[in-house]
């Protein structure tokens, strides 16, 4: 139905890209939708290091671990994420899907039980569903629901874990660890913490959700920290960080990294450079702030819901999926390249536009976005009048405004569409 009324947004085919702007159906978008947090994709020492390890080893290893996969950059980028994030011990996966799947479902078991955050990643869903453990989710930050489900739960079982992401990818919340860790601490549970979105973005290192606590003076530690490569590390991959001993069991026990083929010799070598910048150039982290800062502050002021938002991710609350699907084709024919979050992955009648900024954003990228944004938020009754233009005089309009149009439908009509069926 979707396709049927010229609105589905997803398989844009990108045909270039430097980062902030990307080129899809022969024009110029400003992309906002992407997890490049710190814009290192496209950083010329960290193309260059992908492009030695390739030269060196090849463009993949065509193998796990326990085989032909094993490179001795693998061992180096585990030595040296595991001193990054302060941890005794580290372990690579492929992918974070596989990573939570696989070290969720052997680390928890028939006796055990999960007490899960509702807003939880896919993937870590289904690596609570891999388990034979019994899980329960809890309302998303609501630490006396969680609470009170440890208390009427917990004694039932042997073991216990408390999972949840550190920044919660569709509404840019961060989870209250240390609350968590009080509860986690008075009813004997671990902590399994996915940082996917933290890592390189939250705290003065930026180490993640542990960082971002300590230095607030509320220091709380997971006892396994997960984190992916594919946002702030510019490349794909995994890591899983804790004690040594449950690495190793992790390294010998998860059937997700046992049997899959080994991150690429090219991505392990981006990760490695993309942790010398960090370390090297707080700028990139300052200036992701600055954006972020920025964002949140307009966009709230214009009106938008930004559903509580604290970090780079900075979602516009439209409402029904209907209007969503219709809000993504106008912001693409504008030149504006996001997408929308709609039922199940946010609860219906809670339908979103994700955005979310990089550091490598623009001022002028920024200043067309707020009026476009603006614009559409007042045409499609999200937010009070703005009197913005999409022209305006800014000197980004004609490159980014669109000449085609994707059949988008009316507010209303959508509205009506969605009621009938």
């Amino acid at each position: 139905m979707i396709k049927q009324l010229g609105v589905y947004p997803y398989f844009r085919a990108i045909s270039a890209s430097e980062g902030r702007e990307v080129v899809s159906h022969g024009r110029a978008r400003v992309m906002i939708g992407s997890n490049n947090y710190l814009g290192l994709t496209h950083h010329p020492r960290v193309q260059a290091a992908a492009i030695r390890a390739s030269e060196r080893y090849g463009t993949g290893c065509t193998g796990s671990h326990f085989l032909n996969g094993n490179l001795e950059i693998h061992e180096e980028l585990e030595q040296k994420m595991a001193a990054f994030l302060k941890k005794e011990s580290c372990l690579v996966f492929s992918t974070g899907f596989l990573a939570n799947l696989g070290t969720i479902s052997c680390l928890v078991g028939r006796n055990d039980v999960i007490f899960s955050d509702r807003e939880n990643h896919a993937s870590i869903v289904e690596g609570t569903r891999a388990t034979q453990a019994d899980v329960f989710r809890f309302r998303s930050g609501d630490m006396d629901a969680l609470e009170n489900q440890l208390r009427s739960e917990r004694h039932k079982y042997l073991g216990a874990m408390i999972v949840t992401d550190g920044v919660f990818s569709m509404s840019g919340r961060i989870a209250d660890l240390p609350g968590i860790r009080r509860l986690a601490d008075e009813y004997h549970c671990r902590i399994y913490l996915d940082d996917a979105h933290s890592t390189g973005v939250l705290g003065e290192g930026a180490r993640g959700t542990e960082e971002y606590y300590e230095n607030l003076g509320n220091a709380a530690e997971a006892d396994i920290v997960m984190g992916t490569f594919s946002k702030s590390f510019a490349t794909l991959g995994c890591f899983v960080a804790g004690e040594s001993k449950v690495i190793d069991f992790i390294r010998h026990k998860a059937r997700s990294f046992i049997f899959s083929a080994a991150m690429s010799p090219p991505a392990v070598a981006t990760v490695l450079e993309c942790l010398e910048l960090i370390q090297e150039d707080r700028s990139f982290l300052d200036r992701l702030w600055t954006n972020t800062r920025r964002m949140q502050r307009e966009l709230f002021a214009m009106g938008f819901d930004t559903v509580g938002s604290q970090t780079p991710i900075v979602p516009l609350l439209i409402g029904s999926s209907m209007s969503a699907f219709s809000f993504s084709p106008r912001l693409y024919e504008h030149g504006v390249f996001s997408t929308p979050v709609v039922s199940p992955a946010v609860p219906e009648g809670r339908a979103l536009i994700r955005t979310s900024y990089m550091a490598t954003h623009t001022d002028e990228d920024l200043d067309y976005c707020l009026r476009t944004l603006g614009s559409l938020g007042e045409e499609f009754g999200l937010i009070r009048s703005q009197r913005v233009g999409l022209n305006g005089g800014h000197r980004h309009s004609e490159k980014f405004q669109s000449v085609i149009s994707p059949g988008a439908v009316a507010n209303g009509d959508g509205e009506a569409i969605e009621e009938f069926v």
